[in-house]
């Protein structure tokens, strides 16, 4: 047991590798690599792209700590520049990042020589990612009740606090979140975050809201998170 979690390098600074740990660091790390990138994919959207990154980025994290002569710091600071490279177009999501960061775990760990502790960190993340997605852990309960309205008023009613007593009835809160001009200024959109008292009653609220803005579009969905927040 001690063996499978110690270093490969018989040093804590070697002064070279060689070709039989160089091989066996690089091989390793490409199979975590691999592990990762397959339990990223269950049950998750992703791209080609995204998911080849997730299984090189570990053997690139191993290759660069190796090539730093066992300094591990200098490593990781090298380490560290190379994670602030933009090689996606879009913003990630939480769950990309936290991909990311155990890719580069995985490589930092096998690029110092454990080996075996990298095997077992990366199983037991990648196990607990799979099951904390299975159990759909963190998801957002009662989603239902947290619906977005957007509701056309004419130009020529005040819609301040018009529908304040609607929402008081039917909601346990509501929030005007936006209002913009429509078909050339002649009216208004205003969009409401609220959270329903009860889903069911969902068509009725829609018709009180029906009379009081002369049966103008009214278009209600879940909210949606924002893409800024993680």
């Amino acid at each position: 047991m001690e063996s499978l979690l110690s270093s490969i390098y018989y040093t804590q600074a070697a002064a070279a590798v060689s070709m039989s740990q160089f091989a066996l660091a690089t091989g390793v790390s490409l199979l975590l690599g691999l592990v990762i990138a397959a339990a990223y994919m269950q049950g998750t959207r992703y791209t080609k792209s995204f998911v080849i990154t997730l299984a090189l980025l570990p053997a690139i994290i191993c290759v660069i700590i190796m090539m730093v002569n066992g300094s591990i710091g200098t490593g990781i600071a090298v380490a560290g520049a190379f994670s602030l490279v933009r090689f996606r177009s879009v913003p990630g999501t939480a769950k990309e990042i936290c991909t990311l960061f155990l890719a580069m775990a995985s490589g930092l760990i096998t690029g110092t020589g454990y080996l075996g502790i990298a095997a077992i960190f990366t199983a037991v993340m990648c196990l607990a990612f799979l099951i904390l997605g299975k159990i759909d852990f963190g998801s957002k309960r009662n989603a239902d009740k947290y619906k977005s309205f957007r509701i056309v008023v004419p130009e020529d009613l005040d819609y301040t606090g018009v529908f304040e007593d609607v929402f008081r009835e039917y909601t346990s809160s509501c929030e005007l979140v936006q209002v913009k001009t429509v078909n050339m200024g002649s009216m208004f959109r205003l969009t409401y975050d609220v959270v329903l008292k009860d889903p069911a009653r969902e068509k009725e609220l829609i018709d009180r809201i029906r009379c009081r803005n002369g049966n103008l579009e009214i278009n209600v969905s879940r909210q949606a998170t924002a893409a800024t927040e993680l």
